[in-house]
């Protein structure tokens, strides 16, 4: 491994390596948050906005899919390419690397395949209204055929990060963001000469922005990623590399695909109430990913810590990786909690809403927001369960805070709601009471597994 990143993995306090990595992780996560709010605004604005606001939140889960399969596979990649490297075994982490770029252009195949076949059958379980029905459709079946550029950044950005060069990963991210929120308007409204192709600019913003930052990734993997050997014999398949890839890998691709599933179940509960609680629960969720993606950017600079630490076998570095990043975390969810408890009605009136949906986005700002503090815990820990090998804790977190504790009680509660949308802020209690349940069974699986796995140290 190249020395100054060993040196900096092994040596810098973990208090200010923590820093160093995160916060450019953190930047760009938040940026990438921004540029789905921006993309919803500017799509909000253009004729029939509202519908095409409806139209991109059916395709939502299908986009988080995605990432879940690539940011997943990245994770597994992190972990043992970062334990790899912490044990000095530079030809086990360059066969890492290289099965990590076999996977990527295995799991873009199947998307592409899905975005041609799978798309109307998919989007039809959701909304009997044409036009809702056709821009869905549009935009998400652009979104699969061309998803190599995310699938292949969620890829190469774990790369980066694993040994130590997020600020690389960052300036990719923020170049494909920057891209993709210029191109939106030109796109969608057709200025300077660009046809007008609505929903379907935005797409194709999107996926271009996504290209430019896979681009930028790869570029600086080949120049600066001294640390991972590269060649071509190193992208050939190994049973054995991608079984442990995805002994760490998978928990993380269900932990995220199970945000697609809760979010898919919950359209389909809301819609049964009302189209407008559909709208504001998709603008809600764009809005509480900008507080949500910095704790997953810090999370993403706590695993690679951890796990090389873990690799090392150093007690005093693992204790204080999982310190400062819970830590770490829990000040970036109050203040986001705070932000968003204060700034709920501008931000919702971005998107040019009905006052019926304006208000119902707002409700659901302020009361699920109150749920942050808990969620960044069980962000934090699923980080530092997945670094020391406890993808399996990780995973029963995910199932817990997305899936048993939310859809049976946003049901429940949505039949309270449907005489009166004047009640509707009885199903934002939901997240409140998963979030909350979930930390007390995470905090739990924390000390069983400090003591079995680090303390014995």
């Amino acid at each position: 491994m190249e020395q100054k990143t060993m040196g900096k993995m092994a040596t810098m306090p973990v208090k200010k390596l923590m820093l160093s990595m995160g916060i450019p992780i953190i930047i760009s996560m938040m940026l990438q948050a921004l540029y789905n709010i921006v993309d919803s605004a500017f799509v909000s604005n253009m004729e029939g906005g509202e519908l095409a606001l409806n139209a991109l939140t059916l395709a939502f889960p299908v986009q988080m899919l995605m990432v879940a399969i690539g940011i997943g596979t990245g994770v597994g990649v992190n972990v043992f390419l970062s334990k790899s490297l912490g044990q000095q075994k530079e030809e086990k982490a360059a066969m890492v690397a290289g099965n990590a770029i076999f996977l990527g252009i295995v799991i873009t195949i199947v998307f592409m395949l899905f975005g041609i076949f799978g798309v109307k059958a998919y989007v039809g379980t959701q909304t009997t209204n044409p036009e809702i029905f056709n821009m869905a459709v549009t935009y998400l079946r652009i979104c699969c055929i061309i998803s190599f550029g995310i699938v292949f950044f969620s890829i190469f950005e774990k790369l980066l990060q694993a040994t130590g060069l997020s600020l690389q990963s960052t300036i990719a991210q923020i170049t494909g963001a920057v891209i993709n929120i210029v191109l939106d308007p030109v796109m969608i409204y057709g200025l300077f000469g660009c046809p007008k192709l609505g929903v379907a600019g935005a797409a194709y913003a999107t996926v271009i922005g996504q290209i430019a930052s896979f681009v930028i990734a790869l570029f600086f993997h080949v120049k600066s990623n001294k640390s991972v050997k590269k060649g071509l014999k190193y992208i050939k398949p190994e049973k054995k590399i991608i079984k442990e890839i995805y002994m760490i890998g998978l928990p993380a691709i269900i932990a995220q695909a199970l945000m697609s599933i809760m979010t898919y179940g919950i359209n389909i509960i809301l819609v049964g109430v009302s189209e407008s609680l559909v709208t504001a629960y998709g603008l809600y969720y764009k809005i509480q990913q900008f507080i949500l993606f910095a704790a997953f950017g810090l999370r993403d600079a706590i695993t690679p810590i951890v796990s090389f630490s873990h690799g090392m076998r150093n007690k005093k570095r693992i204790t204080e990786g999982i310190k400062y990043g819970i830590g770490y975390t829990l000040v970036i969810m109050i203040i986001g909690t705070l932000g968003l408890e204060i700034f709920a009605g501008p931000l919702c009136s971005v998107f040019g809403l009905s006052g019926t949906t304006e208000s119902l986005c707002i409700s659901a700002t302020r009361i699920i927001s109150l749920s942050f503090v808990f969620a960044g815990i069980n962000v934090a820990l699923q980080g530092i369960f997945q670094a020391l090998d406890s993808g399996v804790s990780s995973l029963i977190i995910s199932v817990c805070r997305q899936l048993i504790f939310v859809l049976p009680v946003a049901w429940g509660f949505s039949l309270l709601v449907a005489p009166s949308l004047g009640n509707a802020w009885i199903v934002w209690l939901t997240f409140i009471i998963s979030e909350f349940v979930t930390a007390v069974i995470a905090i739990c699986l924390m000390l069983r597994i400090y003591k079995n796995k680090v303390k014995q140290l």
